[in-house]
């Protein structure tokens, strides 16, 4: 799944070459990578941060989880869906440290991204919320 054309692509591109990406621009193994991906490139177009901030961090990230992040388009989707991982922990880790959220609301919402998901029938768009408990 290749990306639009959008006009962050080329910048996101020069600071981060590492991103997995064919002749059309960024490449993705699944919708969540590619929302990731948006998020960050919306949140440096509002100023939350700057590309090399995030490639500090995300280096960091990179870093943490080892050498079999590299991304590599002829890899399998598990392959790259590791580096999402890291892009994703990048995310969330720069959205705290400025102040954007804190990391117990991340967790909450994960948790109740994770309550929905499983409440809702395959096939079916997860709605949030669904599968709140009494207590929730």
């Amino acid at each position: 799944m290749t990306a639009p054309s959008c006009p962050a692509t080329p910048g996101v591109l020069d600071a981060v070459p590492s991103l997995p990406r064919d002749e059309n621009g960024p490449v993705f193994g699944a919708p969540w990578q590619a929302q990731a991906f948006a998020i960050a490139v919306a949140l440096n177009e509002a100023g939350l941060f700057a590309w090399p901030e995030w490639t500090a961090i995300f280096s960091q990230e990179i870093g943490k989880a080892g050498s079999d992040t590299s991304p590599d388009p002829g890899e399998p989707e598990d392959h790259n869906e590791r580096y999402y991982l890291c892009w994703l922990a990048a995310l969330e880790r720069i959205v705290a440290e400025k102040g954007a959220a804190t990391p117990q609301a991340l967790g909450d919402l994960k948790e109740a991204w994770a309550r929905a998901a499983e409440a809702t029938p395959h096939g079916q768009p997860i709605v949030l919320g669904a599968g709140k408990t009494a207590s929730a």
